[in-house]
């Protein structure tokens, strides 16, 4: 009987060992193929994501162009309210109704006060004026 030859049989252990691990290794490329590919997809995806975002939010702070500018409010007709923005322009600053009254020379009565404010609270309503904290109105800024 003969023996086996252990160089020949440690040769052929390595040529199997380089074998699976060569075939491993091409089975891992092609993952990592297909992976690259899929980021690349994604990335594009996200992209275009990010760039319709920013378009949406650009077009949403523009002014529709095929849309006319809304018209400005109208002061009601009744020539107290056009006192009172008159004199919150002159101040130029935030007021309070009893401020409006003493400029408008009117007596410091509560009814007076009331209706100043009443008057006040419907021009914020129909957003000719804001009311910056209760009880304090303003024009509103450009």
């Amino acid at each position: 009987m003969s023996t086996p030859d252990p160089g020949a049989w440690l040769l052929d252990r390595i040529d199997a060992r380089e074998k699976a691990l060569s075939g491993h290794i091409e089975q891992i490329h092609a993952q990592i193929e297909e992976l690259t590919a899929r980021l690349r997809d994604l990335d594009q995806d996200l992209d275009h994501l990010r760039i319709t975002r920013k378009t949406l939010l650009t077009l949403a702070g523009e002014p529709d162009p095929a849309s006319p500018p809304p018209p400005a409010p109208a002061v009601p007709d009744h020539p107290a309210y056009q006192q009172i923005l008159t004199l919150m322009a002159d101040i130029g600053q935030p007021s309070r109704a009893r401020d409006l009254c003493l400029g408008l020379d009117l007596p410091l009565a509560r009814k007076n006060i009331e209706n100043t404010r009443a008057k006040l609270k419907r021009l914020v309503s129909l957003g000719i004026l804001v009311e910056i904290e209760p009880g304090l109105f303003a024009q509103p800024r450009p």
